[in-house]
């Protein structure tokens, strides 16, 4: 047993060669069938049929809402920082006509949310906030619209897929039973159209998701940031001494109501009658 110890690294030599020999000389072959059978990507296309143009025009959408997406949720987009400091300078100083003339000129999901309750100080704590609340569900909508198409694609797409997969089968069937297996170039152009199809349709689906579910926590992120400069700004607000105060300029539409203002007027001229009669 001990005399055959040394020739275990020797056979352990020979193996790794002999494997190597081998491997060397399937290359060429697998190499010259990769060649044989090697497809371009736009032959690939070609390939799946007529389902590769909505899932093409799916990839565009894709890649336009994601990158859309990826900006609009950005808080430097959402709360620009420049923004930011001015409205806090004239918040410090009190000039909340100048901070809500700022907002009105520069658009963005701060300052229109900032516009709101700067218009409503005159009209006490509760509006101002119902007011701020009401234009953040808005802005929420807004950045929510695209995002929420990509869920939408994400959906449709393997859905284009899998019919695409359908047609594909009924080909391949209608071949099998015409020509049974004697014509395998058509059968297999049809399996070929039903693979590409659906694995084309997963290929946007899985990266439209991913994005709707990135882009919607990017969002709620850039929203919580908006609150929290609210709530800076908006701390110890002197609401008593703004009470009716009307900051805005714009044209208020509530007045008295018309019967109140004729019963005002009659009430007048009642009261011009008798004097006349006693002169």
């Amino acid at each position: 047993m001990n005399k055959c110890l040394p020739l275990l690294p020797l056979l352990v030599v020979a193996f790794f060669c002999l494997g190597t020999a081998v491997t060397s000389a399937e290359e060429p072959a697998k190499k010259d069938s990769k060649a044989a059978h090697s497809k371009s990507l736009l032959e690939t296309i070609v390939e799946g049929g007529w389902v590769m143009f909505p899932i093409g025009i799916m990839s565009i959408l894709t890649v336009y809402l994601s990158t859309d997406g990826v900006r609009n949720t950005s808080i430097k987009k959402t709360s620009p920082p420049a923004y930011e400091a001015e409205v806090k300078r004239l918040f410090q100083q009190g000039d909340y006509v100048g901070a809500y003339t700022f907002c009105r000129d520069n658009k963005s999901p701060l300052t229109n949310v900032l516009r709101v309750g700067i218009s409503l100080l005159g009209d006490g704590k509760t509006m101002v906030e119902e007011g701020m609340i009401s234009e953040m569900h808005k802005e929420s909508a807004s950045m929510g619209t695209q995002i929420n198409y990509l869920s939408v694609i994400g959906v449709v797409t393997p859905m284009i897929g899998l019919l695409g997969t359908v047609t594909g089968m009924i080909k391949a069937f209608s071949t099998l039973g015409s020509s049974g297996i004697g014509d395998p170039a058509s059968l297999s152009g049809a399996i070929g159209e039903v693979l590409v199809a659906t694995a084309s349709g997963l290929v946007i689906a899985i990266p439209a998701f991913g994005m709707f579910y990135f882009l919607r926590s990017r969002s709620t992120t850039a929203l919580h940031h908006i609150q929290d400069i609210i709530n800076v700004l908006f701390r110890k607000m002197p609401y008593a001494t703004l009470e009716g105060v009307h900051i805005s300029g714009e044209e208020i539409y509530a007045n008295i109501p018309n019967w109140m203002v004729i019963a005002t007027d009659d009430v007048s001229n009642l009261e011009e009658i008798p004097a006349s009669k006693e002169e």
